[in-house]
């Protein structure tokens, strides 16, 4: 599992009661018990959780960790000069991306070519497409060797969560700019961090990281869609992020937050690094949603609706 560090919040499970001594301390046991149930199930508010018709869904046995969370790991697949999604039919149009999941991605791709295609991901039913622009050192290309993709409930409040819906099949999602001018642009939303190393302070410039660590990209997508489109003019309007933890009302459905987790082989001083679209303050990410409707609707129900930790497989880890 990815160490995120200040970028995700703690997901330590709840520790285990000890087991009981034999001798006769039964009531003690007891309220011990009862009052760890209510820790872990209770919640703050009681009409903001899942009730118990939802925990009862969970697997027999498993550790419940309450943070609605699932995941897809997704190696690097291929790299093109091609962007689906801002140069759509338009082959070599766009700087040199590297494509994660479907393995079919190109300039003419659509949801249809997506859909069943072959995937490098964990879960292999995620036929989506996730690409990021290509990083280069002495004009040398380097990959990720970490990919992970999670979908989070976090940056709304508890009852937005119980909301949250499945994106729409074929939905295009764009986070980050490819043309930011500076770190201080607000549109460059990606943070640049070490690997196992939090006294580097994060930025949204390439970092130096000490040896035998790696250089990590954090990239948060918009989790409120319009309702309407799959896709706007400036591959933008149609998602916005929340603000003061719900949805704005010009985009009313919470869908769950796509947060992209990058490790890259790279250590030591950032001279001869730099991206396909340039300087590590233009790291952006393109999504194309190919998810199967009822994998990822059940996987929105099970994990991020009621507020449980799961892993690749959709169930609780």
């Amino acid at each position: 599992m990815i160490s995120r560090r200040s970028a995700v919040p703690s997901r330590s499970p709840h520790p285990s009661p000890d087991r009981p001594r034999r001798r006769r301390v039964w009531p003690t046991a007891l309220a011990a018990l009862g009052l760890l149930l209510a820790t872990l199930y209770g919640g703050s508010t009681a009409g903001s959780r899942a009730g118990a018709d939802d925990l009862d869904a969970v697997p027999q046995g498993a550790q419940v960790v309450r943070v609605a969370e699932f995941l897809a790991e997704c190696p690097y697949s291929h790299r093109l000069p091609d962007d689906p999604i801002v140069f759509p039919g338009l082959p070599g149009a766009s700087h040199m991306h590297s494509f994660f999941g479907s393995r079919v991605t190109n300039a003419h791709t659509d949801v249809t070519d997506l859909l069943g295609s072959s995937s490098t991901c964990s879960p292999a039913i995620d036929t989506s497409s996730y690409w990021v622009p290509t990083m280069y050192r002495d004009n040398q290309p380097v990959e990720p060797t970490g990919t992970t993709f999670y979908y989070l409930g976090e940056g709304v409040r508890d009852d937005v969560i119980q909301r949250i819906r499945p994106f729409p099949q074929g939905l295009r999602i764009v986070a980050g700019n490819a043309k930011a001018t500076g770190v201080n642009d607000p549109s460059s939303v990606a943070r640049w961090s070490c690997l196992h190393h939090g006294e580097v302070n994060p930025s949204k410039d390439f970092v130096t990281c000490p040896p035998g660590s790696m250089l990590e990209s954090y990239l948060d997508f918009p989790q409120c869609w319009n309702g309407r489109d799959l896709d706007s003019a400036d591959h933008k309007s149609h998602m916005s992020y929340p603000v003061n933890g719900e949805c704005p009302a010009s985009h009313p459905v919470p869908v769950p937050k796509l947060r992209q987790v990058l490790r890259y082989p790279v250590s030591g001083g950032t001279q001869g690094l730099r991206l396909a679209s340039g300087p590590g303050y233009t790291m952006h990410g393109d999504f194309f949603n190919a998810w199967p409707e009822n994998e990822l609707a059940r996987r929105v129900t099970n994990c991020i609706n009621v507020i449980v930790k799961c892993g690749a497989d959709g169930n609780p880890s």
